[in-house]
Order: C-alpha cells, then structure tokens, then sequence
C-alpha cells in the first residue's frame, strides 16, 4: 500500500498507540472507579428508613452486623432510643425531636467509616470519642451453658426419623454445638440460635402449629434451634426443656442478648425439677 502523501509510516503507528494507549487508560479508570464501587457497597451498607423513626441496614453476614449494632451501642449518641440486630440486619431507632433521617444515617454510614465529612465531622468526631469511652461500660457477649433435659422432648422421634439419625446422636450434636444469639424476637427474650450442625439441619415446622408450649422448650427448624421463654403457641419441633427462667419481663430480667453464646448441658428428669424455676 503507497503511504499518505507527506505522512511517514511511522508516525501512523505512533498516533495510532498513543490512541490505543488512551483507550486502555481509561478503561483501567472505569474499572478501578467501579471496583470502588462495589467494595463500598460491600463494606458501606445503605440505610434504608424503617417507618420515620429508625434506619435499617442489612450487611455482609451475621457477624458484621453484631459488630456494628455493638458499635453504635458504645457511642451512645444523644438521639439513639434504641438498635435491634437480627441475623445480617441492623434497625437503629432514633428520636425524631432530636435528628432526621437523613442525619442519622449519615453519622451512622460514618461510624462505619471511621472518616467523617466536613459537614458533620464535630457530630462524628463526637460519636467516635463517645464510642471509645463507652467501650468499657459495653457489655460483652457472654457465654451461657443452658442446661436441657431431652427425655421432656416432644418430637425427638420424628426429627430422627425426618434426617435418619439416632435420638442419641441428635442430642450429641445438639449439645455439642456452641451456639450465638443471632437475634431476639417472637416473644420476649425467645433467642433465635444458629447454627445447627450440618447432620441436623432441614427439619420442617410442624404442619399444624402446637397451641401451647411450654415455657423452656428447646425447638428446633431448618438451621436454627431457640427456647420458648414463656408459654406460647409454637411450629417448631421440641427436642427438650430448660427448667430454668429466661426471662422475668416485670423485673425487667433478659439475661440473654444478640451476639451472646449458648450450649445446651444435657440433665436428667431429676436434675430438671431440682432446677426448675431457677434463673440463669
């Protein structure tokens, strides 16, 4: 092919380059800016309003949200009325005479952060020194050792039937199995517990829900097992019973708390009624 008059070969190799060059840099910019991105989403939850009164986020696992439901415990900002962590999500209610939304959610995205904006960095800087001398006055996840007595089952046979596994081996890996308090809910104090050994999950609901169970049965479903601290109408199958008191509301008793431990001791139908009533 005859070059362009006055054009030297070369120099078409060369712009084309510099042009080619130009395409790659940007696409490394578009990448990096995007991959930025998706790390911020990933480490930088959106809070979402939860009625007009609290901000909900949900995070990476279980563990990230404990830790920043603990977070915002210890900074014990002057508008928090109170944070509720269940499994990977986080509500943190506030008081709407003192803060908006908006605000809100912006100190509590920069108490992750650790990195406050000019427009609110005292607010922040504030939040950040209330968490660190509040960080001794937090209470720490406790471990609970919850003694159970399983001859009080009441769908021992089918669970075993259900994973082909025998009464003694379920009870093995049940009290074997150091739990945490992933959230609580239902009724009052009614710990949600994960998770199940691997041999014990995917166990139904019952089809027809029980009218009353007693308080102190220890259930289990799907990959949880938990504690009905009063008597209540339940769907889980009941493997067992606590003697002990969970939960006293008029005392203002909750001895248990998202983030907290719990294995089951196994004790006989004697040991249950010299313990009944007891408090943890």
């Amino acid at each position: 092919m005859t070059p362009l008059a006055g054009i030297h070969p070369k120099k078409i190799t060369t712009k084309t380059q510099r042009t080619q060059r130009k395409k790659t840099y940007l696409i490394l910019v578009i990448l990096c800016v995007l991959c930025v991105f998706v790390v911020n989403s990933l480490i930088m939850p959106e809070f979402l309003p939860l009625s007009d009164q609290a901000a909900m986020a949900y995070f990476p696992d279980e563990q990230a949200a404990l830790n920043f439901a603990a977070a915002v415990r210890r900074a014990k900002p002057d508008w928090l009325v109170d944070v509720v962590q269940a499994y990977k999500s986080v509500a943190v209610f506030f008081d709407l005479d003192r803060i908006a939304f908006a605000q809100a959610s912006l100190q509590l995205q920069e108490l992750i952060a650790a990195k406050p904006s000019p427009a609110s960095s005292t607010e922040a800087r504030r939040l950040t020194a209330s968490a660190s001398q509040a960080a001794a006055e937090e209470r720490e996840p406790v471990a609970h050792r919850i003694p159970c007595c399983y001859e009080l089952q009441l769908d021992l046979a089918k669970v075993a039937e259900h994973l082909g596994l025998s009464a003694d081996e379920i009870i093995r890996l049940h009290s074997d199995t150091e739990y945490t308090v992933y959230a609580i809910g239902f009724c009052p104090g009614f710990p949600y517990l994960g998770y199940l050994h691997d041999k014990l999950c995917g166990v139904p609901r019952l089809e027809s829900p029980r009218p009353r169970v007693d308080a102190g049965s220890v259930g289990l479903t799907g990959r949880q097992t938990g504690i009905y601290t009063e008597p209540r109408p339940g769907g889980w199958n009941i493997i067992g019973r606590t003697p002990l008191e969970l939960v006293h509301v008029a005392d203002g008793y909750f001895p248990i708390r998202t983030g907290d431990k719990v294995q089951f001791t196994r004790i006989d139908e004697a040991e249950f009624q010299r313990l009944l009533g007891q408090r943890l």
